[in-house]
């Protein structure tokens, strides 16, 4: 009997589903890895501290952003840089931004007023990382510490690079679900969205 010969289509589209698992495989490493990075352990100062926003209510960061603050409170108490910059919009009907709110709670806490900037603009991680490049262009600025929630590291420090941010991620796990099946799902998430990222630029 003759070999069994493989429609060509039917090739090429295994190959191609090789290929797009390998990229997400190889991509949730490397979400993992820099998951479990901390740039703050081998840099000692950068021109800024930058927080990305998270969900406030009523002027009050939730647990989850009040935990991003707090470690941003923890790297300028460390005199790791002289400003922090707190980033994030608002949504329809909303009192105040994710930005005020999150300033209002540093200065609250104790940090110096003109130590924190408010830069209430953005929607999604990437706009309100383009205002704060904006900004620290204006300013003179080029280097940052990246707080957010782990899994987000890798997709935030690749935009602040792309956007002339010489950025170091310093994540907390203190506001960062703690469940080991709601990491997962925060590594899976995130493995998509930087794929998405990388792929479409938004």
């Amino acid at each position: 009997m003759g070999a069994i010969r493989r429609h060509p289509v039917l090739s090429i589209t295994a190959f191609l589903a090789v290929v797009l698992l390998l990229v997400v495989v190889a991509t949730f490493v490397a979400v993992w890895r820099a998951a479990h990075t901390d740039d703050a352990s081998t840099v000692e100062r950068a021109d800024a501290i930058l927080v990305l926003g998270a969900a406030e209510y009523d002027g009050r960061p939730s647990p989850v952003f009040a935990g991003r603050l707090e470690h941003a409170q923890l790297l300028y108490d460390q005199h790791r840089a002289p400003i922090v910059m707190v980033l994030g919009g608002g949504q329809p009907g909303d009192v105040t931004t994710e930005a005020e709110a999150g300033r209002d709670y540093l200065v609250q806490q104790g940090l110096p007023p003109d130590a924190v900037v408010a830069e209430p603009v953005g929607h999604s991680t990437l706009e309100s990382l383009r205002a704060a490049a904006s900004y620290m262009r204006d300013h003179g600025l080029r280097s940052a510490f990246l707080v957010s929630d782990p899994w987000h590291n890798l997709r935030v420090r690749r935009m602040a690079s792309d956007l002339g941010i010489h950025g170091f991620v310093s994540a907390t796990w203190h506001s960062a679900a703690r469940s080991e099946e709601t990491r997962f799902e925060g590594y899976v998430r995130e493995t998509f969205a930087y794929i998405y990222y990388r792929v479409f630029g938004r």
